[in-house]
């Protein structure tokens, strides 16, 4: 049996082994999605959530998960999660691998703050990544064209390179990284000014619209995107969603299948061209699928280990990316944020 863990890494365990012993998709969700609401709470608020018997009044927190929760923040190993070990015991190795590679990371190259969708000031997500253990954060706010995330425009993204550039002074030896999430437009280019994308350390390029586009289009589309020289990263390729998602203002994304394309043809493309296959970490997108993941691992693709975060807590979402590497082979020496941070801009920069 493991030893005790804090209640977010014990829910993650719980879906691991779910995930790995081919429990249905649905139980799987329910513990990430449960993590993904602890990652939200502080300290005293899950204090007196538990105490007041109100943890599953939030959303996303049912009984089973309130269970597990409750005794893996009393210091004890949750009754769930000792019986898949009890079961499933022989999947612990792979969990071993998954936290060794995830020690190796030395930063995230996707993460969003109060200047687009996400939910924190700048300071705060890079602070939350220096309590990782994070080397260097790569701030990729929105592109303009996604006006529903508040992307962007040319002008705010100079004033966000002023203010990057202040923080680093303050946070050295940490470093933000300047970048940006950039829409990949229906023709394939991407939505900034060629001026600007050069002035970055680091940009993530994906597919925002048009999802369901047919997959020759959806494929032309996505090939013009990794082939522009200022693309270093393709970001959550096929765009699905396995469960809702929150967003700003109330707002709530239903579950989406993914988008179609020739993945063999995408993949090539990236290795002929250097772009990094971004292994997303967010729960509800968990992208690639793990079958397109052998096959870009199989095509000899390097990868970005992402979280995407939108808020502090998430930032310790790469533990699910790296279970997924593992699983499907990805050498450690190909995922790009395990090198420092001069080796990655000396790889950006190429």
């Amino acid at each position: 049996m493991s030893e005790p863990l804090p209640p977010a890494a014990a829910l993650r365990r719980i879906a691991f082994l779910l995930e790995r012993a081919r429990e249905p998709s649905h139980r799987v969700s329910a513990f990430r999605t449960a993590a993904a609401v602890v990652d939200t709470l502080g300290p005293d608020e899950l204090d007196r959530r538990i105490r007041t018997r109100t943890l599953t009044d939030l959303r996303g927190i049912g009984p089973k998960t309130g269970a597990a929760i409750v005794q893996a923040h009393a210091g004890e190993v949750p009754e769930y999660l000792a019986r898949l070990e009890e079961t499933h015991g022989d999947l612990l190795p792979l969990a071993e691998d998954a936290a060794a590679l995830r020690a190796l990371l030395r930063g995230d190259l996707h993460a969003h703050s109060d200047w687009s969708d996400g939910g924190s000031p700048i300071r705060e997500m890079a602070e939350a990544a220096i309590g990782l253990g994070h080397e260097y954060l790569a701030l990729t706010d929105h592109s303009p064209r996604l006006t529903v995330a508040n992307g962007l425009s040319p002008e705010r993204l100079e004033r966000q390179l002023d203010v990057v550039a202040e923080l680093n002074e303050e946070l050295s030896p940490f470093r933000i990284l300047t970048g940006i999430e950039c829409d990949i437009n229906v023709d394939g280019s991407l939505d900034q000014t060629d001026e600007l994308l050069g002035r970055l350390d680091v940009v993530v390029a994906s597919v925002h619209s048009d999802l369901r586009a047919d997959s020759a289009a959806m494929t032309e589309r996505m090939l013009a995107a990794v082939a522009d020289p200022h693309t270093d990263v393709l970001g959550h390729c096929t765009g699905r969603l396995l469960i809702p998602r929150e967003q700003r203002e109330g707002r709530r994304q239903r579950p989406r299948p993914e988008s179609t394309f020739d993945a063999e043809a995408v993949f090539s493309a990236c290795v002929e061209h250097g772009t990094a296959v971004e292994i997303n970490s967010r729960p509800e997108r968990l992208d690639p699928p793990l079958r397109l993941l052998t096959l870009a691992v199989d095509l000899g693709c390097e990868f970005a280990i992402d979280t995407d975060a939108h808020a502090p807590g998430q930032l310790d979402w790469q533990g699910n990316g790296c279970e997924r590497a593992v699983e499907c082979g990805v050498p450690a020496d190909r995922v790009v944020n395990t090198r420092s941070a001069e080796d990655l801009l000396a790889w950006s920069l190429r």
